[in-house]
């Protein structure tokens, strides 16, 4: 069950290339932020999610919020995945699962893999607070783009 609504997004820093963080506690409770957890990189379902991100910069740019992705992929994926696909945005390698965890974000068995990420999304307003949680067990399902952009819109 994802965390739910008004709880105070916990706040962390991850890698998106070896030997790059990013701090994105910096930005809570200053800015909107979108979480993007997704299970694999280079899976269909997940290039599709972030490639509708890349392909509608923009629109989410003028929302004025930050963006992140994030998988237990290592470092040097996360990154080559943002570079080979032009990801405008940080891909975060969660390769611990440190993370994915305190977002309750993580698959127990994936077709005999352990602790995926799943699919998930939250919105965090710029109080600190998560405005939108959603999740799906199905890794295949794909995020509700519309739904994410309303809140987003929504929140303060």
């Amino acid at each position: 069950m994802p965390l739910t609504t008004g709880t105070a997004a916990p706040s962390f820093k991850l890698p998106c290339k070896p030997g790059e963080e990013v701090d994105v506690g910096a930005a809570l409770g200053k800015e909107k932020v979108v979480l993007l957890f997704f299970p694999l990189a280079f899976s269909s379902v997940c290039t599709e999610e972030m490639c509708h991100f890349r392909d509608h910069w923009a629109q989410w740019s003028s929302l004025g919020c930050k963006v992140y992705g994030i998988s237990i992929d290592s470092p040097f994926v996360t990154d080559k995945f943002r570079s080979e696909l032009g990801i405008p945005f940080p891909i975060l390698s969660d390769f611990n699962k440190t993370v994915s965890a305190s977002y309750d974000a993580l698959h127990a068995d994936l077709m005999g893999l352990k602790g995926v990420t799943k699919r998930a999304a939250y919105v965090i307003g710029s109080d600190g607070r998560i405005a939108y949680a959603w999740e799906a067990e199905i890794p295949k399902t794909q995020v509700d783009f519309a739904a994410i952009q309303a809140a987003v819109s929504a929140c303060r």
